[in-house]
């Protein structure tokens, strides 16, 4: 179990001192804390690099630069982030097509919108930490998250394959966000098995004519275009082999988006079918049939992306804030030893991921891609965040029960049925149904870790 200093401090856990604590399958260990790190089992490795006899060994201390940048960026986020979307984003209310692309602007115009971005792109310089840091301080300020499929998954793919007259098109205008993107992979009958998509792209002069079926595409409705995985080579040997990523206008002639309402009553996916849809050559990115190739690369980066640790934090300290308000008999629910059980085995969970995701930021450090560590990170934070909107569930009980959508939207001034922060419990749990699916299903993640890496 690793806790930060910070953390340990609120319990009485101070410099200089040894306590005994229980780690499962480790028996009794002893919890060594200083003011350079924490020791777990008795293990002290001092900075010369002396040897460690302990099994774990963390260091948790940022630099004095990463501390001066963690709080630049503290003070931005004071002040910089709108009043208004801040409430939307604690509340749980519904953000617009305006909320997300006014915080986009307000960081395009800092500098900041697409840290991952080579600087001769527009990025920022950050070391992999840096970015961390930021994501963290985004999540615990209420900040709302940038739509990720310009900045973070088709923008990536076009300055790593894309051509120089591509690049110039399409790059500057997902940074300043006059471009919104939508993602075209997932069809009826090929999600999770994406080799087997049946969407065509057949050659006809300096065009591609696309028909077919994209679904649960989110975003479509506001998106000006569309990054799609078509197939252009049906009698390929193997699946993956005919498979090519083409960038759509969706204003296209021949484009239909029709809604899909979820569970929760919202709008956020879609269908999008293409009829007779003419698109020009120059529109494909990198090679023909290579489209695998270049999906499996944007997918190991949303994968990764999907963990979402700060954000996760922050839903666990809303968790605990509900606890405390709830009663149990006639005392706080954060008194009830099953329900403190409950959230103490979330937390150690939740903490163990984001030593993972720090592991995984160690080997992009040293100029590694990510790995296996990306499939992890999407089953381990994918479950955590499910299990969050499932405790939360429980801590407000009947008050989960009515379903009031217009609670939800900016403005509703009606009497609240329980407490204000029970309205969108409900239907926080039925949405967040979809994370263990979406970028890849947690079962097929787990049969690719099980090939890679237990090499079943």
């Amino acid at each position: 179990m690793y806790r930060t200093r910070g953390e340990f401090a609120a319990d009485g856990i101070g410099p200089g001192n040894r306590y005994g604590m229980t780690a499962s399958g480790c028996g009794v260990a002893t919890l060594l804390v200083r003011p350079d790190c924490i020791y777990i089992s008795g293990a002290v490795r001092p900075d010369s690099g002396a040897a460690c006899e302990g099994r774990v060994v963390m260091n948790i201390e940022l630099t004095s630069a990463d501390r001066a940048f963690r709080d630049e960026v503290r003070a931005f986020l004071a002040t910089s982030l709108p009043p208004d979307i801040k409430r939307r984003v604690e509340n749980g209310l519904e953000l617009g097509r305006e909320d997300y692309a006014s915080w986009h602007r307000i960081l395009y115009e800092k500098g900041w919108v697409a840290p991952g971005w080579p600087v001769d792109h527009g990025g920022t310089g950050w070391t992999h930490m840096q970015r961390y840091l930021y994501d963290e301080e985004s999540a615990a300020a209420s900040a709302p998250r940038i739509m990720p499929f310009g900045v973070n998954m088709v923008g990536p793919v076009i300055f790593t394959f894309g051509n120089s007259a591509q690049k110039a098109r399409y790059l500057p205008r997902i940074l300043s966000g006059e471009d919104w993107w939508c993602q075209g992979y997932s069809e009826p009958g090929a999600g999770s098995d994406l080799a087997n998509l049946r969407t065509r792209a057949e050659r006809d002069g300096d065009v591609y004519v696309v028909n077919g079926q994209k679904t649960w595409t989110t975003s479509a409705h506001w998106a000006d275009h569309i990054f799609c995985l078509v197939r252009t080579d049906p009698d390929a040997a193997k699946p993956q082999q005919g498979i090519s990523f083409l960038l759509i206008d969706m204003r296209s002639s021949g484009i239909e988006v029709k809604p899909i309402i979820t569970i929760d009553g919202g709008h956020e996916v879609n269908d999008v079918f293409f009829e007779d849809v003419r698109v020009p050559v120059e529109n494909l990115v990198g090679e023909e049939n290579r489209g695998w190739t270049y999906a499996k690369f944007l997918l190991s980066f949303e994968r990764a992306g999907i963990a979402d640790v700060g954000r996760s934090k922050k839903q666990l300290a809303g968790l605990k804030r509900i606890a405390a308000a709830e009663l149990s008999n006639g005392r706080p629910l954060s008194e009830d030893d099953r329900f403190r059980e409950k959230i103490a085995s979330l937390e150690i969970d939740l903490l163990a991921l984001e030593y993972t995701e720090l592991r995984a930021l160690s080997r992009q450090t040293s100029g590694e891609e990510p790995g296996t560590e990306a499939n992890i990170l999407k089953i381990r934070g994918t479950e955590v965040q499910q299990r969050i909107t499932e405790l939360a569930l429980e801590a407000v009980g009947t008050y989960a029960n009515p379903y009031v959508p217009e609670a939800l939207k900016d403005g509703w001034n009606e009497e609240p049925i329980g407490p204000e922060y029970a309205a969108s419990v409900a239907p926080r749990y039925f949405n967040w149904r979809k994370a263990s699916i979406y970028g890849g299903s947690n079962e097929i993640q787990k049969g690719i870790v099980a090939k890679l890496v237990l090499e079943l």
